[in-house]
């Protein structure tokens, strides 16, 4: 669904990505991980042309869309659910009329059909006692779920996570990482979730994917990726307490 070939970038005159190319296949869930400025980020923002290579090119669906024209590429970008870091929720709107936000302004829908879709999507969310809340009520968690809602309202074929559970609590972290299991296992959404936390990269993902200096350093199954015998990928998994030795290949969600 998703393609790679030989992306290069540089900002600030510091090669971001070079010439790094893989593909996400269908129904998958592909983690990236790495340190601060690795191009995690850079590279979700490339499956959207929210950002355009210096070099090489990505195809969705085949397609390449790097030439594309403004109505072509948003007919690409129909195909993508996002979920932001902050969830980016509108602070001046309720619930209901932010998860219902992209149905308004990208289909003719009548309102009793728009409040039917997002009625369904909260109730998935367990939501259903929001609707007519604003975003400063609702704790850090809910705020993500609300965008999730929101992401999703147009059944998108591939969701984007950027830093899901960053700036939440244990609990709720895995709360959150649950949910991303539940729409790959539910909806058959294909998802990139891109992170610093390793323990929901191991949840979640069926192949993790480490970005360091520009490069591919590691591309491989959870289980593959504890056992990984690069240094770097090695190094990163101790940082966070993750050894070999460890529990991690029994109960994961990737299955």
């Amino acid at each position: 669904m998703i393609r790679f070939e030989n992306i290069t970038k540089v900002l600030g005159g510091k090669t971001v990505l070079d010439e790094i190319s893989f593909e996400v296949g269908e129904g998958e869930t592909v983690v990236i991980v790495g340190l601060s400025g690795a191009g995690k980020s850079v590279t979700l923002k490339h499956m959207i042309r929210l950002m355009q290579p210096d070099a090489g090119k990505v195809l969705i669906d085949g397609e390449a869309i790097g030439d594309l024209g403004r109505t072509a590429l948003q007919a690409v970008r129909t195909k993508f659910g996002v979920l932001f870091q902050s969830a980016a929720l509108l602070q001046w709107m309720s619930v209901e009329d932010n998860v219902a936000l992209p149905l308004r302004e990208h289909t003719k829908m009548d309102d009793g059909k728009i409040e039917q879709l997002v009625a369904e999507k909260l109730r998935l969310l367990n939501l259903s006692d929001t609707g007519d809340k604003f975003p400063a009520d609702l704790s850090g968690g809910m705020r993500k779920r609300v965008g999730l809602a929101r992401a999703i309202i147009m059944n998108p074929k591939i969701m984007l996570y950027d830093e899901p559970t960053s700036g939440l609590d244990p609990v709720t972290s895995r709360h959150i990482d649950n949910l991303i299991v539940d729409m790959r296992k539910e909806l058959g959404i294909t998802s990139v979730v891109v992170t610093h936390d390793l323990h929901s990269a191991l949840s979640i993902g069926s192949r993790i994917m480490m970005l360091h200096q520009g490069q591919i350093v590691e591309n491989a199954t959870p289980e593959e990726f504890i056992h990984s015998k690069n240094g770097t990928v090695q190094a990163f998994l101790e940082s966070q307490y993750i050894t070999k030795k460890g529990k991690w290949e029994t109960g994961l969600n990737h299955e």
